[in-house]
């Protein structure tokens, strides 16, 4: 576990210093990736109070403090590294994940992160020589993936039939969770488009 992450003394000491000085019990630090695997990856460091913890959270318990770190986000944190450099403005924490943007999907990956991959790896490379993008907005409890258009999608009057052809048969067919494909996106320029 150790090998995942590798946190400074210098970092170590500083976040410590940082809860100190909140004066709350028992808080610890939580490490996740937002938008993991995809392009627009972050990787995030926040206060984490044990109500805010989640179950399946691997806990690294360091000499000063206790991290949090996300499930999801363990195989994106690969070789990441947190360091506190001290410098004449009082320091500056940083983090560098070089694994967090990079498609790291199994079978086991959550349906989230296989719909950005083949969003990210074959659907966006296909509809980038339109000058357009798609995007996941959320998986719903209904096996939907809403998709959200940009660029040179949106207001395109072509953009049922690549969402419905195009899009949905390639999502439907590699991740069989998903059982449709919804657009987020109002393409149309009247106000009550969808009151036919």
């Amino acid at each position: 576990m150790s090998k995942v992450i590798n946190i400074t003394k210098s970092a170590e000491e500083y976040l410590a210093k940082l809860i100190q000085d909140k004066n709350e019990t028992d808080l610890s630090i939580r490490i996740f990736i937002s938008d993991p695997g995809t392009p627009k990856a972050e990787t995030c460091l926040a206060y984490c109070k044990p109500d805010e913890a989640m179950p399946d959270d691997m806990i690294l318990n360091l000499d000063l403090i206790n991290v949090n770190i996300e499930k999801r986000s363990v195989p994106f944190l690969k070789d990441c590294e947190v360091n506190f450099d001290n410098d004449t403005f009082g320091g500056q924490l940083t983090i560098k994940a070089p694994n967090a943007r990079l498609p790291n999907i199994s079978p086991e990956s959550p349906v989230e992160d296989r719909i950005n991959y083949v969003i990210y790896n074959e659907i966006n490379p296909m509809l980038e020589s339109h000058g357009g993008e798609v995007s996941l907005v959320e998986f719903s409890d209904e096996s939907i993936a809403v998709l959200q258009f940009g660029g040179g999608c949106q207001g395109c009057g072509m953009v049922d039939v690549t969402l419905k052809d195009g899009i949905e048969k390639t999502l439907i067919e590699q991740i069989p969770e998903v059982k449709a494909v919804k657009d987020l996106t109002d393409h149309s320029v009247t106000d009550n488009a969808y009151y036919k």
